[in-house]
């Protein structure tokens, strides 16, 4: 079993920024990718960014790129997301989830006025 544990969500101004992170725990090993997601009001759920824990390697949805950034930290049990120029797009409940798997976070809130 796997657990995640959002936090840093808020509100914040256009332009500023926040940062969240995502604490993992148990049997993660079995899962090398890890992946921000957000889903917006009346929009469906997307891919923000994902990170392989051993290598590091990421990659960006297109809307994101060059304003966030995820990495994960030395014991490769925390994954962050630096969310920098915010804009009112960006509101929405961002989820940590384990790529492809059923394990996701509650998720956070992240409102940008």
């Amino acid at each position: 079993d796997v657990q995640l544990v959002e936090s840093g969500g808020g509100s914040a101004q256009a332009g500023g920024s926040l940062r969240l992170s995502c604490a993992v725990s148990g049997q993660i090993d079995v899962y090398q990718c890890m992946g921000w997601f957000r889903q917006g009001p009346g929009q469906e759920r997307e891919t923000v960014a994902r990170i392989y824990r051993a290598s590091g390697w990421t990659n960006y949805a297109d809307s994101v790129k060059g304003r966030f950034t995820i990495s994960r930290d030395g014991t490769r049990n925390t994954v962050y997301l630096q969310m920098n120029s915010l804009q009112t797009d960006d509101t929405a409940m961002y989820y940590c989830a384990a790529c492809g798997s059923e394990y996701w976070g509650q998720g956070t809130q992240v409102t940008v006025s």
